[in-house]
Order: C-alpha cells, then sequence, then structure tokens
C-alpha cells in the first residue's frame, strides 16, 4: 500500500498512527498539494490528502474510509469497536475531532494564505472558526473526566483522532493556551505523545 500525504497534516497523521499501531507496512509518499507539480488528482479527484493507493491501484481517500478499512486488515490493536454504542461514541469523538481540525485548518487558511491580501481576510471568520476550536475542547474535556481514555479501557481511533487535534493546536497555534484552561487535557495527551506511533509521526 501507498500513503500520499504530508508531514504536517494532521489527518494524515491520524492515518500514520493507525498504521503503526495496527503494525502494517506501506510506501509513504509525501506529496503537496499546494504546489503546482502535485499529482494527487490522478489518485484522489478532491485533490485532498490523506490517499491510500492500494496494490491494485485502487484508491481510498478521506481520513475517516481510511482508517475504517486499516482496522479490518489485521486483528493486531482493534481500534474501532465492530457495532453498538461504542463504535458510535469513538465515531462520534473521531468527528469531533476532525470538527476540530476543520475550524482550526480554516482559521489558520484565512489568517495565512498567501491567495489573500491583509485586507481581504475576515477577523469575524477567524473568531468564528476558533470558538468552534473552543467549543470542541470543553467538549473534549467534560465527556472525558478523569478518564484514561475516550471510549472503554484501551486505546482507540477516539484517542488517536483526539491526540492528533490537540497535537495540531500545539503545532499551529501555540497561542491557544488549551492545557490551563482543560487541566485533565494536558496529561492525557501526554501519555499519547509518548507513545511510539505519536513520536515518529509527529510534525
Amino acid at each position: 500500500m501507498k500513503l500520499i500525504g504530508t508531514i504536517s497534516s494532521p489527518y494524515v497523521r491520524k492515518v500514520r498512527i493507525v498504521m503503526a499501531e495496527k503494525k502494517l507496512d506501506y510506501e509513504f509518499m509525501i506529496d503537496d498539494v499546494w504546489s503546482s507539480d502535485t499529482a494527487i488528482q490522478s489518485s484522489n479527484p478532491l485533490g485532498k490528502v490523506p490517499c491510500l493507493v492500494m496494490e491494485g491501484g485502487e484508491a481510498l481517500f478521506d481520513s475517516r474510509v481510511i482508517v475504517e478499512y486499516l482496522d479490518t486488515l489485521s486483528p493486531v490493536g482493534k481500534l474501532i469497536p465492530p457495532s453498538g454504542r461504542e463504535r458510535a461514541e469513538v465515531k462520534t469523538w473521531e468527528a469531533l475531532s476532525d470538527g476540530l481540525l476543520d475550524a482550526s485548518i480554516l482559521a489558520r487558511l484565512e489568517e495565512h494564505w498567501a491567495g489573500r491580501t491583509e485586507a481581504q481576510r475576515s477577523k469575524a471568520w477567524i473568531d468564528r472558526q476558533l470558538d468552534k476550536v473552543s467549543a470542541c475542547l470543553n467538549s473534549f474535556s467534560s465527556a472525558l473526566g478523569d478518564k484514561p481514555f475516550c471510549v472503554g479501557n484501551h486505546l482507540s481511533l477516539a484517542d488517536i483522532s483526539v491526540g492528533c487535534a490537540l497535537g495540531y493546536l500545539d503545532f499551529r497555534f501555540p497561542k491557544i493556551n488549551w492545557r490551563d484552561s482543560h487541566p485533565n487535557l494536558g496529561p492525557y495527551f501526554e501519555k499519547l505523545r509518548l507513545r511510539q506511533s505519536f513520536i515518529d509521526t509527529a510534525p
């Protein structure tokens, strides 16, 4: 399998962590989708990463689709419950984490994208997106409480997703001091950050 992506993308990082936790072999192909010579459209017409190209040339895209597939490839370290309420809980944590990432990336693009002039940038839009980030952090903190993991008593896709979201805030939004405002998230993230899969995929 070939995974097309970038080092800095938190969605790509989620897939890479899942592959590491599942002990799956793959080739990592770095492609800058913003570059004029990107070739991502030949595999994903949306021009987005991550994109997983399988041995027969078929491609899967969107991180949620890819990790769902990857979890079926090996019984090692099952990350998504097969059915029922626990499965719904894990997928809801993933959706909330991806929502935080969507909002934070939109805010970053509005603030830094070279295609806009300073006069064209909207502070109201940035603030709206960062309000969503804040709401997601509040939800993370409230739902996690003092539990060791998001769902159940072991690592799941929920934890990987939350870890990627918090890691992206550290990477791109160091001004957001989420550790002080949500004291339970700091030790939780530190535990995730020290896993080899997180160490190896840090942006």
